[in-house]
């Protein structure tokens, strides 16, 4: 063993201990493609990586922002202005050298989604952490088509309570605004089985709402009315990374 596998061997001791061999040895073999290098998405890599899978499909267009710093994994200020696939694959390669990378620093166009995603290896799970409806769409079908298996973060922002979140099918969430824009797509375009996490609290009005307004209605250029508590979404994305790894070493 060269100095690296060695110190692996330490660092997967605790996971050997409450998984096994076996399964341990299953989630060396996974590989798992983030979508969304946000708040969620950041915290789901990394504690997948921390988790022993051995690779990872890494997905962003954005790079790190100071409005990034209170939530993101992978935002400080010496990170500030690099892409966020870089600096993930880097905070990855730290955490286990061993890991194999692949980055896509891209924006994901709807239409585009097959040959996109298509151009990285095929990975065993899907993890959405991205915002956008009719993205989050074309990944769903793009998996459904594949046959890969998939988990998708529902709305974190405007929320205080994370006991409320949990897993469901796409077609059970309740009080979400954006599952319910989700689940309405699902049924028309015939995605079905779309596994979930939600939370059925009520988002919070964000402070200075109707300044961000304009005569019309429409949210002004620059701004924004949705606030996100530094907690939240890294819960999120942990409980994304628990779902996918106790998946991939059969444990549910």
């Amino acid at each position: 063993m060269d100095n690296s596998e060695i110190r692996m061997e330490t660092a997967v001791d605790r996971l050997r201990l409450i998984l096994g061999a076996d399964a341990l040895e299953r989630l060396q073999k996974a590989r798992v493609m983030v979508i969304g290098l946000g708040g969620v998405g950041s915290s789901c890599v990394e504690a997948l990586a921390r988790g022993g899978i051995g690779s990872l499909d890494l997905v962003d267009r954005d790079v790190v922002m100071p409005s990034n710093i209170n939530r993101q994994a992978l935002a400080f200020h010496s990170t500030l202005g690099r892409p966020k696939t870089e600096v993930m694959e880097q905070m990855v390669s730290d955490i286990n050298p061993l890991c194999r990378i692949h980055t896509l620093h891209a924006f994901i166009e709807k239409d585009r989604v097959p040959e996109l995603l298509g151009s990285l290896p095929r990975p065993d799970f899907v993890v959405d952490a991205i915002d956008t409806v009719t993205q989050k769409l074309a990944i769903a079908a793009w998996c459904q088509d594949e046959g890969i298996p998939e988990v998708a973060a529902m709305g974190g922002a405007n929320k205080l309570d994370p006991t409320r979140l949990r897993f469901s099918s796409i077609g059970e969430t309740q009080m979400d605004p954006l599952a319910r824009s989700v689940r309405k797509l699902c049924r028309k375009r015939g995605i079905r089985n779309l596994t979930v996490l939600y939370s059925d609290e009520l988002p919070r009005e964000a402070e200075g709402k109707r300044d961000a307004l304009d005569e019309k209605g429409f949210v002004r250029e620059g701004t924004s009315i949705l606030g996100t508590m530094s907690y939240y979404p890294p819960i999120m994305g942990q409980m994304l990374a628990g779902y996918v790894i106790c998946k991939l070493a059969g444990l549910r």
